[in-house]
Parts: structure tokens; C-alpha cells; sequence
């Protein structure tokens, strides 16, 4: 990852502070300047502990399409409930990202919508043009790197992985390594994703990664939909999407998913006796990180930007980390000693300083894709 620029001194201490318990820069509050609907940042409301205060009053924190098991969520909500005694409610936790900016579109200014979305940065992009979002600045906003955030604050990459296949090795011989081996005739029915790439982020960006394994590139997505194309018409690639369940059960013996996804899977399943085997395809390395944004008629605002300072905080970086994420601040962190070591050596090792599409280049993808993946794949017969 790119390191960010080195930022003023006070703002790394701030930064550094928030290890102790987001007490950063809270000991001499500014005047509160805003309503929580309406603040911009921690200090616009009056400091944090002013957004402590009323996020502590609102009680509750309505969420999304966040799975115990994706990302450390778990770990995250429960840390969350339990530093603030907010209670946390996740609506559809199996939901993919264009669910979450359909329930802001639909019910964004009633009490039951979702208060805060997690969305592949594509997805975040199209929120922001369909003015979904607040503006907000975490505390550390200004250390998160500047292709990896919306120059406005109404969304900025929290974590991100690889694209990986994880593989049954107890029903599969031999794993797949690389997208060419998906191919092979003794994959037959075997090959699932997370999801259908016109509303999963993690699906669309499998297919990026398969385009970059055939010739494509972030302008030429089209050789990713003519590779799952090829790959139904082998029958190879099953339609159930792929979750841990269908893992654990061995319906989706193999699965494209980030690594972290597929990592914590070996882990949790070893004990049911699935041996889980991961593997970055190198011939399709595509990587990408998830954004956090805030719905700007969000029903518990304070909570909302207060679950935002909790997840750009060390804390909440470090259990993304252990969960085999990749903090988008590993590198500040790594820098200001605040980076848990231990988690960041389990990483599993890749080449290069990863490169991602600009925003011209998603948002071309993206058409590319919603427009052909039912003439492309799931429209044909196989």
C-alpha cells in the first residue's frame, strides 16, 4: 500500500491517543458548533467526548449486510457495544452492497433505516453521486491515503484484501492456484462466488481479477465476463453463492473470496474437520478495500459518526487485522508503533504495492458489468 504523506505533528498525536480509548484531543472540547445530524467531525460537534455524550444517549446503532464473520465484524460490534453501551442491530446480514444503497434510497429518511453502510468503494462512489451520504472526518481521516477516500468525507476505505480461491481440499484434488486452473474439466459444479457481480462488490471484483488473468485490464473488464462465461459453459460454475455455511457443508467446494474471508474460514472450519486451502491467484491479482459511510438522514447521527471514529481508531484497525484484513491505516499505524505486529506477520505474502482502477475506470467496469452479466452468464444456459 502507498504510504501517506506525513501529516502534521499534532494531528499524529491525536491520532496516536486514540489507542487509549478515542479520549484523543478530547481534554479541552470546543463550544458544540453542530447538531450531531449535522457535524462534520468530532470537533465540530464539540470535541469527543461531546459525541461520546450524545451518541451514549441515542442508545442504538442500526447497521447492514454486516456478517459476524466478515472482517472481524463480531469482534468490532462487540468491542463497540461494550466500550459505549450502544446496542448494535445488523438488518440482513447476508445483504451485498447494492442492497445497502437500496435501503438508503428507499427508507433513508425513516427511523428503521440503516445508520452507516459497508460498501465495496465502487458502491460508495455511486451513494456519494446519489447524494446518500453525510460528510464526516474521522479523527485520522487526513492519514487515510488520498486514492483511497472522497475528497468531500462522505466515505473513505476502512479495509481491504486480495482476491483469493479457497478450496475444499477433503472434495478437491488438486486445489486450484490460478484462474486458468479453474478451467480444468475436474472443477465441474465447483466454482461459486459471493454473490451476483451487478450487486456484490466482492463479486464484481472477482470478476476485475479474472479480467486481469485473461488479458484485461481496469479500462477492459470484458475479458472477466467472457471467463465466467466460458467457465458456466464448461459447467464448472455453480450459481449458489458461496458463504460459510455452503462451505462448511461442501456445496461450494470452491470459492472466489477475498483472502481474509477465506483465511478466517480455514479457521473457523478446522474443527468441523474442513480443510480449507487458500491461494492468491497470481495470475489475476486484483485487490480492494471497502468503504464506510454514513446516511445523511442517518435515525442515530452521533452513533453513527461515533461508530465511525470507533473503526478508524487502532482498535478497531487491529481487530480487522486479526481477522486477516487490511487496515487502510496499517501504515500510519506501523509508523506510530500502534500496529499489532503479531497480526500483520499472519498476512499472507504478495507481490508488488497493490494499484487500483480510478474512478472513470470503476464506474466503466461497473456499466460493463450490470449491463452483461445476465446475456454473459447468468442468463445462459449451462
Amino acid at each position: 500500500m502507498t504510504t501517506p504523506c506525513a501529516r502534521a505533528a499534532a494531528l499524529l498525536g491525536c491520532f496516536a491517543l486514540v489507542a487509549l480509548g478515542l479520549s484523543a484531543c478530547e481534554d479541552t472540547p470546543t463550544p458544540g458548533l453542530a447538531k450531531p445530524a449535522m457535524a462534520t467531525s468530532a470537533a465540530n460537534m464539540g470535541g469527543m467526548r461531546a459525541l461520546i455524550a450524545a451518541a451514549k444517549q441515542e442508545g442504538t446503532l442500526r447497521t447492514i449486510a454486516l456478517p459476524h464473520d466478515w472482517a472481524n465484524y463480531g469482534g468490532l460490534i462487540d468491542g463497540f457495544e461494550k466500550k459505549y453501551g450502544i446496542k448494535v442491530t445488523v438488518e440482513n446480514p447476508l445483504g451485498h452492497s447494492e442492497d445497502e444503497i437500496d435501503a438508503l434510497r428507499k427508507r433513508g429518511n425513516g427511523p428503521t433505516a440503516p445508520d452507516v453502510i459497508d460498501v465495496g468503494d465502487t458502491f460508495a462512489r455511486k451513494a456519494a453521486a446519489q447524494n446518500l451520504l453525510a460528510p464526516y472526518k474521522v479523527t485520522s481521516f487526513d492519514l487515510v491515503p488520498g486514492n483511497q477516500k472522497d475528497a468531500k468525507a462522505r466515505w473513505a476505505d476502512n479495509y481491504g484484501g486480495y482476491i483469493s480461491i479457497g478450496c475444499d481440499a477433503n472434495r478437491v484434488h488438486p486445489c486450484p492456484q490460478t484462474f486458468a486452473d479453474l478451467l480444468k474439466p475436474g472443477y465441474r459444479g465447483k466454482v461459486a462466488l459471493e454473490g451476483a457481480p451487478p450487486r456484490s462488490a466482492t463479486a464484481f471484483a472477482s470478476v476485475y481479477a479474472a479480467a486481469l488473468a485473461n488479458n484485461g485490464s481496469f479500462d477492459d473488464i470484458q475479458p472477466g465476463l467472457d471467463f465466467f462465461a466460458e467457465l458456466k459453459d464448461r459447467g464448472n460454475f455453480t450459481s449458489v453463492d458461496s458463504d460459510s455455511a455452503t462451505v462448511a457443508s461442501g456445496r461450494t467446494p470452491i470459492s472466489i473470496n477475498w483472502d481474509y474471508i477465506n483465511l478466517h474460514y480455514a479457521d473457523a472450519l478446522r474443527d468441523k474437520g474442513v480443510n480449507w486451502q487458500v491461494a492468491i491467484p497470481f495470475d489475476g491479482s486484483f485487490a480492494q478495500y471497502f468503504a464506510l459511510a454514513i446516511n445523511k438522514n442517518a435515525p442515530h447521527p452521533a452513533a453513527a459518526r461515533l461508530w465511525h471514529e470507533y473503526l478508524f481508531s487502532p482498535e478497531g484497525q487491529n481487530l480487522r487485522l486479526r481477522a486477516y484484513a487490511r487496515p487502510v491505516l496499517m501504515d500510519a499505524m506501523r509508523q506510530d508503533g500502534t500496529l499489532d505486529k503479531a497480526a500483520a506477520d499472519r498476512l499472507p505474502t504478495v507481490e508488488g504495492t497493490p494499484q487500483f482502477p480510478t474512478d472513470a475506470q470503476l464506474e466503466k467496469a461497473k456499466e460493463t458489468v450490470t449491463r452483461g452479466w445476465a446475456k454473459s452468464v447468468s442468463g445462459r444456459p449451462g
